[in-house]
């Protein structure tokens, strides 16, 4: 027996230092707080409220401290869908989405129990009555409105809570089941008359642009018929002024052979004294003038002041008006030679048909004699 009484008391002792071990560990790790940069903590000794710690190590009194965690970053909360009728009695649902960040922790520990059930909570009963204020068509169609709206109602009650709602975005607008049918239907009947009406105005401008292509066509096509009749007129214009140039030099000419054969005749009479007429004697006269190449000419400075444009004359070759004239003029010039042959005959009493056949004789001699 006395043997075992040391080795009891070995055992308490292990035991009672394995048990102060324990506790001391406890205690240095009840007393060490380490925290993240990315957050905050406020400290309450048996219940109350004593400071915030930064980031970092701090040391607080064991077993009789607590602390509670505030993360500063961005955070999201999810609003759970909400079913709401709008003012023209559209039954939809919608939900959202609700960014906020804890700016004073402090606040955010005294001022409200759970701020992030708060805010969502919230967020929940101003979405449903952002969109019972407004119309169907508005809840589909006005999302940044209602975005505000709700952010505008959310910033005042959060600043007490040193929260601040940095963004409210309104995820899904969904009409009922009715409602959403009958949209479907509208929007269908709406596409359709918007095709309609695309189809009409195309059709519209498609006649407008046939109307004026027939429209340009009419128009070029009776100015190519008036620049028509206008060439035709000026070219039947300046063709008679040719012919009657013609005419004219061709009637002189006509009356003076006339004259010469009338002359003719008288010099083959036996009387040697003869009386011309008055009127022999005006052909005489013209006859001279043909002897001083006064005879009719074709004036041309009186085509030149006719008024033709630079296409007309182009066409009618009035630019070498010149060389028409002077091709008229020559077919136009009488035989001077032969009227001056048959003049001398008449007054030596020779016969002028005679004289013609001699010269034609004499011409083939010389001819012949060239040859040779």
């Amino acid at each position: 027996m006395i043997p075992f009484v040391p080795l009891q008391a070995t055992f308490t002792l292990t035991f009672v230092a394995l048990l102060l071990l324990f506790l001391a560990i406890v205690t240095v790790w009840q007393m060490v707080e380490i925290v993240d940069a990315t957050e905050k903590r406020a400290l309450t000794v048996f219940g109350e409220y004593r400071k915030l710690l930064e980031p970092g190590i701090h040391f607080v009194p064991p077993f009789v401290s607590a602390t509670h965690h505030f993360d500063m970053r961005t955070q999201t909360l999810d609003v759970p869908s909400q079913e709401a009728i709008t003012i023209d009695n559209s039954p939809v649902t919608a939900d959202a989405v609700v960014y906020i960040r804890v700016m004073d922790a402090k606040r955010a520990f005294l001022e409200v129990d759970d701020y992030k059930r708060a805010v969502s909570n919230l967020a929940q009963t101003t979405l449903r009555a952002v969109i019972g204020g407004m119309e169907l068509d508005d809840t589909l169609s006005r999302r940044e409105q209602i975005n505000a709206r709700i952010r505008e109602e959310l910033d005042e009650p959060t600043d007490e809570w040193g929260i601040r709602v940095e963004s409210v975005e309104v995820r899904e607008v969904t009409p009922a089941q009715g409602v959403k049918s009958a949209m479907e239907q509208q929007t269908s009947a709406e596409r359709k008359r918007r095709a309609m009406i695309l189809e009409a105005q195309g059709e519209r401008r498609s006649a407008v642009e046939k109307a004026e292509g027939d429209k340009q066509s009419n128009i070029i096509r009776a100015q190519g018929e008036k620049q028509s009749q206008i060439l035709e007129a000026q070219g039947d214009a300046v063709s008679t002024v040719l012919r009657a140039k013609s005419a004219e030099s061709m009637g002189e000419r006509a009356i003076i052979e006339k004259g010469m054969e009338t002359l003719e005749s008288i010099g083959h009479g036996e009387s040697s004294t003869f009386i011309m007429p008055q009127e022999l004697t005006s052909l005489v006269g013209r006859y001279g003038k043909h002897l001083t190449g006064s005879d009719v000419k074709l004036d041309e400075d009186q085509l030149d002041s006719l008024e033709f444009d630079e296409e007309t004359r182009d066409l009618l070759g009035l630019d070498n008006i010149g060389e028409l004239i002077a091709g008229i003029e020559e077919e136009a010039q009488p035989d001077l030679e032969a009227m001056e042959r048959e003049a001398d005959a008449i007054k030596q009493g020779r016969d002028v048909d005679s004289e013609s056949d001699n010269d034609t004789e004499v011409s083939k001699t010389e001819a012949e004699y060239e040859m040779e």
